[in-house]
């Protein structure tokens, strides 16, 4: 257990920092697709980014963190009216803990709600943490749990929380809510969200140095135990150039109190159900136009996007408007990598 770069108080990282030796992105990438390897057990390594993309985060976060914290506060409004007495946030690592660290602030400073957060592995085939559940579990109560995330994509990883938490339920005999409470939903995936809109969440821009200085989760049986927690690698060499603290301080001060007054905006009710069967159409539409065969090689959305490029080495990123704020980052990343 440890923090990483943020404040003690605002997360507990249940992950096992580990060492384990990085692959060139190219090897990675021909290990995954050849399907000898998944992709949780290899890391590369990861960069700090050029100052041409680190204008464009700053950007990013100028033009959309009043946006971002006025959904942040609509989602700590609902939280706090679905969950009574303490509140328990777990958050999924890494894009998740960025938004769970700014939703304890408020959920404590505008709602006056006793909250935990919590950050831990959930990966894509091979499940959730149990041995993070337990800990979690030994501390509070089931009922208090809701997990938290930025964004969905293609509502994968929503899918495997609701797998996953399902049968730990059955397996321990609890009844933990196994629904992903986020900031957008793309694609009516999530159990509640702030909006389904496709815009830039500005952590999505950066990896490690906006996630505390920690990877993506790491799941290989050289270096995770049965019962260890799904590991990471710890940057502590990028401490110099974190803005971890920085964005979450940034986002919470733009809440004012009548954030946290105000009924909330959430989408209406069909909303959920049209994202699903326009995803489903997108989904097909991309992979007959590129003879795609696995669903998991197309990636939605500008959050999902920027975290492939950032990466992996995706085939093409496919842009509806190359003049739109929100994909600047996107087209430096793939002039970066010749994408």
């Amino acid at each position: 257990m440890f923090s990483g770069s943020y404040d003690p108080s605002d997360v507990t990282f249940l992950l096992k920092p580990v060492r384990l030796e990085p692959l060139a992105v190219a090897e990675k990438e021909r290990l995954i697709q050849s399907g000898r390897r998944h992709y949780s057990e290899l890391i590369s390594r990861e960069s700090l980014p050029s100052p041409a993309y680190l204008r464009v985060f700053h950007e990013a976060v100028q033009r959309n963190q009043r946006r971002l914290a006025r959904d942040l506060a609509v989602l700590a409004r609902h939280l706090a009216a679905i969950r009574s007495g303490p509140i328990t946030l777990v958050s999924l690592a890494r894009a998740g803990t960025p938004i769970g660290v700014v939703l304890r602030r408020g959920l404590r400073r505008y709602l006056g709600r006793q909250t935990h957060h919590y950050s831990i592995s959930i990966i894509r085939d091979r499940g959730i943490d149990g041995n993070a559940l337990r800990h979690i579990l030994r501390r509070h109560r089931a009922a208090s749990v809701v997990f938290v995330d930025g964004w969905t994509g293609k509502g994968i990883i929503a899918a495997e929380l609701r797998r996953a938490v399902g049968q730990f339920n059955q397996e321990h005999g609890v009844d933990l809510d196994p629904g992903l409470y986020t900031v957008a939903d793309l694609c009516g995936a999530a159990a509640y969200a702030a909006t389904h809109d496709d815009y830039l969440i500005p952590s999505s821009v950066l990896g490690a140095t906006i996630s505390g200085l920690v990877s993506r989760s790491i799941l290989n049986d050289t270096v995770i135990g049965p019962d260890d927690y799904h590991g990471c690698l710890v940057y502590e060499e990028f401490a110099p150039h974190d803005w971890s603290r920085w964005f979450v301080d940034t986002i919470e001060g733009q809440w004012t109190d009548a954030d946290f007054r105000a009924d909330g905006q959430p989408p209406p009710p069909g909303e959920a159900a049209l994202r699903r069967d326009l995803n489903r159409k997108f989904l097909a539409d991309l992979a007959g136009r590129y003879g795609i065969t696995n669903a998991n090689f197309i990636k939605p959305g500008v959050g999902e996007a920027t975290r492939v490029l950032l990466r992996r080495v995706p085939d093409r990123v496919l842009v509806r408007d190359l003049h739109l704020p929100d994909v600047a980052h996107l087209l430096v990343l793939a002039r970066e990598k010749d994408v």
